[in-house]
């Protein structure tokens, strides 16, 4: 594994790709070297396709629109995984950092905000792949159902989740620098205060009107109702993809606002050396 990393490892090391590299090169080591981190990626996502393929697998003995569903819940779960893992990703690749005291080093560094960021991210879709890549696996060997056998769409959903995700993940960054370690709390629970009217594994119009009217600013209702209008009419709605799109722009500038502020906040405290366990 080492030799692959040196092969991908930019040339000039001190420019933004070497920085950002570095920074993500920190935590593929602590992945490699701790199989707990590794298992706790795997776990959750494999556990809720158990569970889900299970009921599904009772559903399945309904007729109509029911046994429908069988897919629908399924690949339901590991997009949804997507945008859970793609915003707990950046926020633990952060919370790492406060754990052991590096944001210090890091920002002594020539090492940007922005290209910390980036390594976040990206570590982000390592996480992701490793996490729902299992699970996808895992629905293929026990249901039999393929996530790739949504086609192309796939691509777009996933990249819309996953960058809703970064926009929250990029936030609760901010939360942390200016709070502290007594904020990393909402790191785990961001996501599940957005599942409810996120409308994952019913279609929106089940939501009281004042819910609905929430859930259209969210891209994870509009890749959800894409999601079964695909599945249901196998007919892909470009224009609910156009606007989780859309929205995940204003997230992501909402997200990076923060981020900016948060920073420049922490550092006028004096918080980055001061923060840890």
């Amino acid at each position: 594994m080492d030799a692959a990393v040196r092969q991908l490892a930019p040339r000039r090391a001190g420019s933004a790709a070497g920085r950002i590299f570095a920074v993500m090169l920190r935590h593929l080591y602590l992945l490699r070297t701790s199989w707990p981190r590794i298992l706790d990626l795997m776990y959750w996502p494999a556990l809720q396709i158990t569970i889900w393929g299970l009921m599904s697998q009772f559903m399945r003995t309904q007729s109509g629109y029911v046994a429908q569903a069988v897919g629908v819940l399924l690949a339901a779960v590991m997009l949804w995984d997507v945008f859970f893992r793609g915003q707990l990703g950046v926020a633990i690749s952060f919370l790492e950092e406060m754990w052991s005291r590096n944001l210090g080093h890091l920002f002594v560094s020539p090492l940007r905000p922005w290209e910390w960021v980036a390594a976040l991210v990206l570590m982000s879709l390592v996480r992701v792949i490793i996490g729902v890549g299992s699970a996808a696996v895992l629905a293929w060997l026990l249901f039999g159902y393929s996530i790739l056998d949504l086609g192309l769409p796939l691509i777009a959903f996933f990249f819309a989740l996953i960058m809703l995700g970064w926009a929250i993940g990029i936030a609760i960054t901010a939360l942390v620098l200016t709070n502290g370690l007594g904020a990393e709390g909402v790191a785990w629970t961001a996501a599940f205060v957005l599942a409810p009217i996120s409308a994952v594994y019913y279609p929106v119009s089940v939501l009281p009107g004042w819910a609905q009217a929430i859930a259209w600013t969210l891209p994870t209702s509009h890749i959800f109702e894409g999601m079964r209008s695909l599945m249901f009419t196998h007919q892909f709605d470009w224009r609910q993809l156009a606007t989780a799109l859309v929205l995940d722009g204003v997230w992501l500038g909402l997200g990076a606002a923060a981020f900016l502020y948060g920073m420049r906040a922490a550092r006028r405290r004096g918080k980055l050396l001061g923060v840890g366990e």
